[in-house]
Order: structure tokens, then sequence, then C-alpha cells
């Protein structure tokens, strides 16, 4: 959530911005909403001095007659609280609820778009693979490979489900492995985290956990949800934390399932691995002073470069466009790894994500450092260290072979004990 003492301020900026993410946000609306609980906290504490004096004047020598009008007056201030204590909470209630749409700030470098076409690529790496043979996709492979089931998945889980089999599922836990190498090397704890969170927590992270066009499962009658990222679950890891300015950074690795609906997903782009219910994710994690966080975004940006330049999978670097950052995100870098199975010829598919969310998501959920005796908010980054569902499938068509057989990358070999897939 922005700082709503600002709505006023910086109204045309909010406006615009909220133009420029392609969001419907009625902000004349919220602020009417805000004026009102204004108006009703005002007339609140009003009242409560009127009882306090109403109070002060019944201890007092007073004739009967004057002490039965102060005993109406009570009453009737009384009556006039509670009356206006409710109506103040329903107003708070409906206010926050259309102020927490408003999304973040942009970065005024992010590029203005409404989709991810309009993403600006800034940067390039590695080679994209030429084949003296027609490249196959994951799916052809896998399934040539006896590696994934995507048919007995369906008919027990549904469609979006799969099962990892024989080489694929070493391959799997060889990534977990090489990429928390790399996060240990870079100082982040590790941690398995929780795949549910309370809906407060999940709200609080920037997801809507309820409705028709939410992309996370609730669980019924519990007040929580299935995680969609372990980003909610280390967002919420200090939720009402108070630090000291001097323990900032923290940075959280965390490893953990994520379930997403991906209600809608259809077509070419979204087959096999690359759009599923649910996938192993391994995220990073920091709460960051905020004249760091820029500074943070850039390094989280280099270790995910650092990972898939290890890999040697060819990748390029995207600054979303505003229109496709998500509400809480006030600029984030897509790596998009090269996909030979992809479409006709191949094409780009995002692999990673790395947001820098500044003080939106610790205003929702309390997190905050002091300074000078002071408290102010921390600033929260993320960014996607590993998919393995999507990144498997980079894996799979890049180092395919003629022969059907996948080579693994050297810096794998270690962690799978193996260097070929082989063919059948």
């Amino acid at each position: 959530m922005i700082d709503l003492k600002e709505l006023k301020q910086r109204k045309e900026e909010i406006q615009n911005n909220i133009t420029a993410r392609n969001m419907k946000v009625n902000l004349e609306e919220i602020l009417t909403l805000q004026e009102k609980r204004a108006t009703l906290i005002q007339q609140n504490e009003e009242l409560r001095m009127q009882r306090n004096d109403n109070a002060k004047k019944m201890k007092g020598k007073l004739s009967p007659e004057d002490r039965n009008i102060l005993i109406l007056e009570g009453k009737r201030l009384k009556e006039a609280i509670t009356e206006i204590d409710q109506t103040l909470t329903l107003t708070e209630k409906e206010y926050y609820k259309s102020a927490s749409q408003i999304p973040n700030y942009a970065h005024k470098s992010a590029p203005v778009g409404k989709e991810d076409k309009d993403n600006l690529e800034f940067k390039r790496s590695g080679e994209i693979p030429v084949f003296s043979f027609k490249a196959k996709d994951h799916v052809e492979l896998g399934t040539a490979l006896d590696l994934i089931d995507f048919e007995t998945a369906a008919q027990v889980s549904g469609t979006k489900f799969y099962y990892l089999k024989n080489d694929a599922v070493i391959l799997d836990l060889a990534l977990q492995r090489y990429t928390m190498d790399i996060l240990r090397k870079h100082g982040f704890t590790l941690t398995i985290t929780p795949d549910i969170a309370k809906e407060s927590i999940v709200e609080g992270i920037g997801f809507n956990p309820r409705g028709a066009e939410s992309n996370i499962y609730s669980i019924e009658d519990t007040g929580t949800c299935l995680v969609g990222t372990a980003e909610i679950t280390l967002g919420g890891y200090y939720a009402g934390k108070i630090f000291d300015s001097e323990e900032l950074p923290i940075k959280l690795a965390g490893l953990s399932h994520c379930f997403r609906r991906e209600a809608g997903a259809s077509g070419q782009y979204s087959k096999g691995l690359y759009r599923v219910h649910q996938f192993t994710k391994i995220e990073m994690f920091v709460y960051a002073l905020p004249e760091d966080s820029d500074r943070i975004h850039e390094e989280l940006l280099a270790i995910e470069e650092e990972i898939f330049q290890g890999l040697e999978i060819p990748y390029r670097v995207v600054d979303t466009c505003t229109g496709d950052l998500g509400a809480p995100a006030y600029r984030k870098y897509d790596i998009e790894a090269w996909m030979p199975g992809r479409g006709e010829s191949g094409d780009w598919g995002e692999i990673t994500s790395a947001s820098n969310c500044t003080d939106y998501q610790a205003r929702r959920l309390g997190s905050r450092y002091r300074t000078d005796g002071k408290t102010q908010f921390v600033h929260m980054l993320n960014g996607t260290a590993m998919a393995l569902s999507r990144s498997m499938i980079a894996l799979f068509e890049n180092f395919q072979q003629e022969d059907g057989s996948i080579r693994i990358p050297k810096n794998l070999v270690p962690y799978t004990g193996f260097d070929t897939i082989p063919a059948e």
C-alpha cells in the first residue's frame, strides 16, 4: 500500500500511474471515503470530549433536575458515539479495501506499456543454439525419454499437473542444490517454507486470495491459502517486526512448492511445464534500508544471471513495462531464456523475475526499522532464483542432441552424477 497521506498531494501522479499500469481504480471514490473517514473521526473525538465534560459535571453538586438532564445527555452521547463508531468501522473497512487496490508508484525508467510485448530488452547472454536437426519441444523430449508423465497426472490430479520421473527427478534435485549453494555463497539464510499462509499475509504481500480473478487456491473454512510463491511466506516471516537499522539488509532464500490456478491460461506458450498448477521454486527475499533497495535490486538480478550463465542457458533481460509490473512492484526485471521448442522456430520464455517493491508490502505487513529514534517502513525485494519447471524446459530444449539424448551442463554434473540423459 502506498502512503495514503499522499493521496491528495500526489493525486495526478497517482492517477497517471494507475492509467500507465492499465488498472481500474476509482481514485475519486477513495478520496471521498478518505474525507468521510476524517469527518467521522473528528465527530467521534468531539462527542467523546462532550461525554468527558458531561461526566465531570456529574461529579459536582447538582439539583435532582440538573442531574437528570446530565444523565439523559450522557445516554444520548453514548448512543451517538456507538452509532458513529459503527459507521466509522464500516467506512474504514471500505476505504482500506478500496485504497489497497492502488498500485505502487513505478520507477521513472520503467517502460510504459500494457503487456509483456512492451517490455524493454536491454541485455543478452549466451549463444542461441543452432541445430542440424529439427528441434523438439520439452514435451516431446520428456515423453520420449520417460522423464515427464502428463497423461497419468491428468487422470490423478487434473490438467496442468505432471509426474517427474527417472533422471528428471535427479535433475530437479540437482538444480535445487546448485542454486542453494550459490545463494548461501551470497549470504542468504536458506529456508524451506510452509506451503500454506494466512489470508492476511497473502493480502499483505499483494495477492488477492479470493474471487474469480484470484490466482490463489484458498482452503475452505480455514482462512488460509496455498502459496503461489515463497515470496508470501518469506515476506510474512517478519510481519510486525521492528529492526534496528544495523540489522539490514536481511537476505532469505526459500524453497517451496507453488500452487497457482492459472485460470484462463492457454495457448501454445502455456503447454507442458510452462504454466502448471504446481511447481517448485527457490525465491530470494530481502528486507532493506530504503537507500539501499535500488542497489540490492541490481544485485538480485546479477545473482539470477550468475545462476543461468553457470547453466550455459542463453537468455535476455527485460525491464518490465508498467502494465506488466503487478501492483506491488516499483520496478521489475525479467530473465527470459531461449526455448528452441517454443513456436515454429523457438522463442523467449520468462524464467525469473526480480522486483523492488519499496515499502508497498511493508506498510501492509507492518515491517519497519528504527533510525534516530523514529521508525520507518523497510523496503522489500524479491527475486526468482530458480523456477524448476521452466528451467527444466530451457535445459531439455537447449541441450537436446540429434540422437534424442539431453546433455547436462558441466556445472550441474557434480550434482547429477551423470553428464547425459541417454536416448532410449
